[in-house]
């Protein structure tokens, strides 16, 4: 029944790839099939977290079925993606689904962007290791990261920027904290025999997440922290210091437990799991908090689906 359901919902989605590049809306209504961008993307671009991360379902369906027109949509995806010009080699947060050109030159490994390289290494090893295409594709875009996105601060702090026009923002997400995780995930297979580098990365990623915790008031992470101007690991403006429920620098610290079992990892989840229980809890579940630094926190009210389906797992 499972599998009925998913190519029911498949076909739904279809029509999304009836552009002229095939790179598909962000939405399609599931009654007329008529699709759309959201309104606020670069130009009427679709978000390259969003189309990027459509491979290893729609291949996996393809694999349950038989049936390879699921696989033959993604896999036109990855060869647009490959054919085109990047530059500094880094993948922009915005496609334009009818020109096939790029939106606004804006990169990040967090939020836009965060889940397309997430996915290129999982398709990777969801083949058994034998999808070099998707290795290749990971191993160029993670080198220019580290090149274009990847700065110490003066303290110290190993952290990953975003790309704006030319500039380097000195500005991290919450969402940009999964990487950790990805490094220390995909050291194994890496150019070079650089498996211990990637691990040490991941392992200075998770600590410069680890410190926007533990410089708030609540032990809690900022939405999104800086590293400018003699502040480091602090959020700044008043729109960036509240925090979701969100799973990233969690599940950063899970992977490096896993590869390293060193036991600071396992602890460094136990704070956050007592400060989410402390400041979070509210007799209906689990709500966001406005403000990280405030010792007085407001709820936002909201208790996010991911909560349940990343943090707490």
């Amino acid at each position: 029944v499972f599998k009925i359901k998913a190519v029911q919902l498949a076909g739904k989605l279809l029509p999304a790839f009836n552009t002229p590049t095939g790179i598909p809306w962000a939405m399609v209504n599931l009654k007329s099939g008529v699709g759309r961008n959201w309104g606020w993307a670069s130009a009427g671009s679709s978000i390259l977290a969003e189309f990027g991360t459509l491979h290893m379902e729609f291949v996996h369906l393809s694999y349950l079925t038989g049936d390879p027109v699921y696989y033959n949509k993604v896999m036109h995806i990855r060869k647009l993606l490959q054919k085109m010009d990047r530059p500094n080699g880094l993948y922009p947060n915005y496609l334009n689904p009818r020109t096939g050109r790029w939106g606004q030159h804006h990169t990040s490994v967090g939020g836009l962007g965060d889940s397309f390289y997430e996915y290129l290494l999982k398709a990777w090893l969801m083949s058994d290791k034998t999808d070099t295409e998707a290795r290749k594709m990971y191993d160029d875009a993670i080198e220019a990261i580290e090149k274009h996105l990847i700065r110490k601060s003066n303290g110290g702090l190993t952290f990953i920027g975003e790309w704006k026009n030319g500039h380097l923002e000195r500005k991290m997400g919450h969402l940009t904290c999964f990487a950790g995780g990805m490094f220390a995930l995909g050291a194994d297979g890496s150019r070079d025999d650089k498996a211990g580098h990637y691990l040490q990365l991941g392992a200075e990623i998770a600590h410069t997440c680890h410190e926007s915790y533990d410089r708030t008031t609540l032990k809690l992470g900022p939405e999104a922290f800086k590293f400018d101007g003699g502040v480091e690991a602090v959020a700044v403006r008043q729109n960036e210091k509240y925090y979701i429920l969100r799973p990233e620098v969690i599940e950063t610290y899970w992977y490096m437990w896993r590869f390293t079992h060193d036991p600071k990892y396992r602890q460094w989840g136990w704070e956050a799991t007592q400060a989410i229980d402390k400041y979070c809890r509210v007799s209906g579940g689990f709500s966001g908090v406005k403000d990280v630094y405030s010792s007085s926190p407001t709820y936002d009210d909201v208790q996010q689906s991911f909560f349940l389906a990343e943090t707490l797992k």
